[in-house]
C-alpha cells in the first residue's frame, strides 16, 4: 500500500500540476451507481506518466454504525503500459486531496493575513481542512460549528492542543471570519449569506449532488465563484446549479481554478467562494506524487 503524501506536499503537487498545464476538463465524467445503502463512485483519470482509478463507496447510514461515510481504494497504473504500480487507501487519499485542493484555491483567493477560520463540520474533512488551510495561511483562531455538540467540543479541543485559539460557536461567526470551510453533509444552507464578512473566502466541499447545498443564493450572488470546471459544476454542484436556477448566479461568470492557477483569470474585489465537488484528476495527481515520494524514500534507504 502506497502511503499518502503529507498535506503540504499534496498541496504543492496539485499546484505544480495545474501550472504545468493539467486540464481538469479532460477528466471523464464520474460514474455514480446507486446501490441499496448508498452509492458506488468510479473515478478514472489519465495525465502525464500515470493512469488511475478510484472506486469509492458512499454510505450515509455508516455514521450511525461508527463507520466512515466514504470508503474506497485507489489503483495507480503506469500510463504507457497500464501496468499496476500500487494501491492507496481511498479514505486517506480522499481526505488529503479534497482539503489540498481547497488549500490551492484558498491560496489564490484569500487575503495573505487570513487568520480567523470558521469550520462547519467535525468529521474527517473538517480536520483535514484545518491542516490544509494552516499550510497556506497564518490561521490563529478556529471556530467549530457542528450539529453534534460533543463532537464539536472534541474537535475544538484537538485544535487547541495544536496551538490554535479554538472554540465552538454558531453560524453567526461567519460575520467575522476570514476563511470559512463548509465540510458537511448538509442538504440546505449552513448560514445566512447576508451575514458573510465581505472580505471572506469560503470553501464548500460537502456534496457532489445537485440536490444538496451548503451555501445560499445570497452567498453565490455576492461572491466571485471559483469552480474546478464549469462543466462539472453545472452538472454536479448543487450550490452552483440551484443558484443559477434561481437567477442569483450567471454561469458565464464562473471562474475555473486552473485559469487562476496559470494567471489566465483575475478576481473582482469582494468575497470569494470555491465550490468543489471532487474530481478524478485530483486523486491521480496526489496518488502519483505519493508513489514517486515512496519510491524515492525506498531508494534512499
Amino acid at each position: 500500500m502506497i502511503p499518502v503524501l503529507p498535506m503540504p506536499a499534496a498541496i504543492a503537487a496539485l499546484q505544480a500540476a495545474l501550472r504545468a498545464g493539467l486540464e481538469p476538463e479532460a477528466d471523464p465524467p464520474r460514474s455514480v451507481v446507486p446501490v441499496r445503502h448508498g452509492q458506488l463512485l468510479l473515478m478514472p483519470a489519465d495525465w502525464d506518466g500515470y493512469t488511475g482509478v478510484k472506486l469509492a463507496s458512499v454510505a450515509p447510514g455508516n455514521s450511525g454504525n461508527g463507520l466512515p461515510r466514504i470508503q474506497g481504494t485507489y489503483l495507480l497504473l503506469d500510463a504507457g503500459t497500464l501496468s499496476p504500480l500500487g494501491t492507496l487507501d481511498g479514505i486517506a487519499l480522499t481526505a488529503v486531496r479534497t482539503a489540498a485542493v481547497s488549500a490551492v484555491a484558498a491560496d489564490l483567493l484569500a487575503g495573505a493575513d487570513a487568520a480567523r477560520l470558521v469550520v462547519f463540520g467535525s468529521g474527517p474533512q473538517a480536520r483535514s481542512h484545518v491542516a490544509a488551510l494552516r499550510a497556506v495561511r497564518p490561521i490563529r483562531e478556529v471556530i467549530v460549528v457542528a450539529r453534534d455538540a460533543a463532537k464539536a467540543e472534541a474537535f475544538a479541543a484537538e485544535c487547541a492542543r495544536d496551538g490554535l485559539a479554538a472554540r465552538t460557536g454558531t453560524a453567526s461567526a461567519v460575520a467575522h471570519a476570514d476563511l470559512i470551510a463548509c465540510c458537511t453533509t448538509a442538504r440546505t444552507p449552513l448560514f445566512d449569506g447576508a451575514t458573510l464578512n465581505p472580505r471572506a473566502t469560503v470553501v464548500a466541499v460537502g456534496s457532489h449532488e445537485p440536490e444538496a447545498r451548503e451555501v445560499d443564493d445570497v452567498v453565490m450572488g455576492q461572491c466571485a465563484v471559483v469552480v474546478e470546471t464549469r462543466t462539472v459544476a453545472l452538472r454536479e454542484a448543487g450550490d452552483v446549479m440551484q443558484a443559477v436556477d434561481a437567477g442569483a448566479l450567471d454561469p458565464a461568470e464562473l471562474i475555473e481554478l486552473s485559469a487562476l492557477a496559470k494567471g489566465a483569470a483575475t478576481l473582482p474585489p469582494g468575497p470569494r467562494i470555491f465550490k468543489s465537488v471532487g474530481m478524478a484528476w485530483e486523486d491521480l495527481v496526489v496518488a502519483a506524487a505519493s508513489y514517486e515520494a515512496s519510491r524515492e524514500n525506498h531508494r534512499g534507504r
